[in-house]
């Protein structure tokens, strides 16, 4: 049996989280036993040990992925539990304190985001210096999308380290016509009107601002946007749309069961313009077969193939993100054909069995690899 230590300093479940518990439900427990490392009082204990995963609380590293004290009490965990392979997910502290601990543990690195890199990190001597951490202290990164792949090589990681995966999902289940009609009935949404919803966190960098100039465009039809999603860029984006008249905009807040949101949707979108790599949300939706509309941003056109299961429009766009809604709304069997080709792409790429068991790969390779240079 092959004891695994998944390391995440997360205190709230954001996409690494998902990720780690989507790649848990479906891992192989006869090959594999996990452990997991979470700050103190994570939200991600509960669903963890829901799944009969041991969980392992420790202070001081909450939404820190560098923090020096932690290091030799990361040693010390590690001494208890004694892994054959440490994953962690942007805990740089972690990364520090395996390789020191053991040389015959194998450490696999994923990297969840991508970021627009400035020119300080793409050039000399900080290129090399940011390489030389990624090089020396992790035997495979795990990167969720080409663009993060990019990230990494552009920042020095050495590319023969990097291995390229999408992030995979459980198909969301789907509701009757009636619990359907009841929550468009919840939110004001009426018969025969269209509806557009983002799912994501209420930051700028989430595009959320050129949704409300699309909306605004787009006041002549019966579309409502749902924006599902807290964050500290509410209060803004509110007011702007209570400014502009957007009587077309629904704001739910947080909701934690979005596939009530998910199943009422004609389309969604995804303006990102920061951060996105391999969106859960729009892979959720592929699985209800939902076509969507997604920005040119980092991992967006990796997984919607612009004129296959959605239309892709420039970041930061809100008019070209108007053009698009507008399409697909005129034109029904393009948007159901495009439904149905989502669907599709989910089932051959996108399926929490399918990461799972490319997850499981790479930990195979780091140990082979790790068993060949010693």
């Amino acid at each position: 049996m092959i004891k695994v230590l998944n390391i995440i300093t997360d205190t709230n479940i954001g996409g690494a989280g998902n990720v780690l518990l989507n790649f848990l439900r479906k891992t192989n427990r006869t090959e594999f036993s996990h452990t997991v490392i979470v700050p103190t009082s994570a939200q991600l204990s509960p669903p963890l040990r829901a799944l009969d995963i041991q969980v392992f609380e420790m202070p001081g590293i909450a939404d820190k992925s560098l923090s020096p004290g932690t290091i030799g009490a990361f040693s010390r965990v590690f001494d208890k539990l004694k892994p054959d392979l440490i994953h962690t997910h942007a805990s740089l502290s972690a990364r520090i304190a395996a390789r020191k601990w053991n040389k015959k543990c194998a450490v696999v690195h994923t990297r969840h985001c991508a970021y627009p890199q400035g020119r300080l990190k793409t050039s000399f001597p900080v290129k090399q210096a940011l390489g030389f951490i990624n090089n020396s202290l992790s035997d495979i990164i795990i990167a969720v999308s080409p663009a993060a792949r990019d990230n990494l090589t552009d920042t020095g990681t050495n590319p023969q380290k990097i291995v390229t995966m999408f992030n995979g999902v459980e198909p969301v289940r789907r509701l009757s016509d009636d619990e359907k009609s009841a929550v468009r009935t919840m939110l004001g949404i009426e018969d025969g009107q269209f509806v557009c919803a983002v799912i994501a966190r209420l930051v700028p960098e989430k595009g959320h601002m050129d949704i409300l100039e699309a909306a605004g465009l787009l006041s002549d039809l019966p579309i409502r946007f749902v924006i599902t999603g807290a964050g500290p860029f509410e209060g803004e984006l509110r007011a702007v749309a209570e400014t502009r008249g957007l009587s077309n905009c629904i704001f739910t807040g947080f909701i934690e069961d979005v596939a009530v949101i998910e199943n009422i949707m004609d389309l969604q979108i995804n303006a990102s313009y920061g951060t996105e790599t391999s969106s859960l949300s729009l892979l959720e939706g592929m699985s209800l077969e939902i076509p969507a509309v997604a920005s040119d941003f980092g991992g967006n056109p990796y997984l919607i193939t612009n004129g296959e299961n959605g239309l892709i429009f420039p970041q930061r766009n809100g008019s070209a993100l108007a053009c698009v809604v507008r399409e697909l709304y005129g034109d029904r069997e393009k948007l159901a054909r495009m439904g149905e080709a989502a669907y599709q792409a989910y089932n051959e790429r996108f399926t929490a069995k399918i990461m799972s068991d490319n997850i499981e790969q790479v930990y195979r390779d780091a140990l082979i690899k790790l068993k060949m240079e010693s």
